[in-house]
């Protein structure tokens, strides 16, 4: 039986370990970069045989506004996610070029991180007050509800022959559904 776009992307989701592997000197933390992202997917599709392509629209001009897509596709369906990422032109220290170039990295991290489910928010590239006061850490999980799009995903996840470990791993759930999740 072949899976669909949706069981291909959920059964990435769930084994996707990406490391992050730059660091930054000002914040003094590790982070990951869009292009950790893309290393560390390459293998999963070419196991599951889907392609994932980004592409980015400048949306607004003032202040500049990027749209950044990143779409996985088994040939015949796709899925996609986006993020939508200003730049910050009184940047100091940047030539233009940089800064758009800055702000399209982030943009397709995010865009990545959104179609992966790659929580950041224990990240601190996401959490981190950049020298301006203290900084700020979080290891909370996202929340799963019943009827709400991470539950479906979780439930046809689970269908595909996922395990509820691994669901629970990425997501904070009551008692009530997971019973839900392992009986639905």
């Amino acid at each position: 039986m072949n899976k669909s776009i949706n069981e291909k992307l959920l059964t990435i989701q769930a084994e996707l370990k990406t490391k992050k592997s730059r660091f930054n000197n000002f914040g003094k933390y590790y982070f990951r970069s869009a292009e950790d992202i893309l290393e560390a997917i390459k293998p999963h599709l070419v196991k599951h045989k889907v392609s994932v392509v980004l592409n980015e629209e400048l949306v607004v001009s003032d202040p500049p506004t990027i749209l950044s897509t990143a779409t996985i596709s088994d040939g015949t369906d796709a899925i996609t996610a986006q993020a939508v990422v200003g730049v910050d032109m009184m940047q100091k220290g940047m030539q233009v070029p940089q800064k758009f170039g800055s702000a399209s990295s982030y943009g397709k991290k995010y865009a990545l991180g959104n179609l992966f489910l790659i929580d950041d928010t224990a990240d601190a590239d996401a959490t981190n007050a950049h020298g301006k006061g203290d900084q700020v850490t979080s290891t909370a999980k996202i929340s799963i509800k019943e009827g709400d799009e991470a539950f479906k995903k979780a439930q046809d996840y689970i269908k595909a022959g996922g395990s509820i470990d691994t669901i629970k791993t990425k997501y904070a759930m009551t008692a009530d559904v997971e019973k839900s999740l392992t009986n639905g």
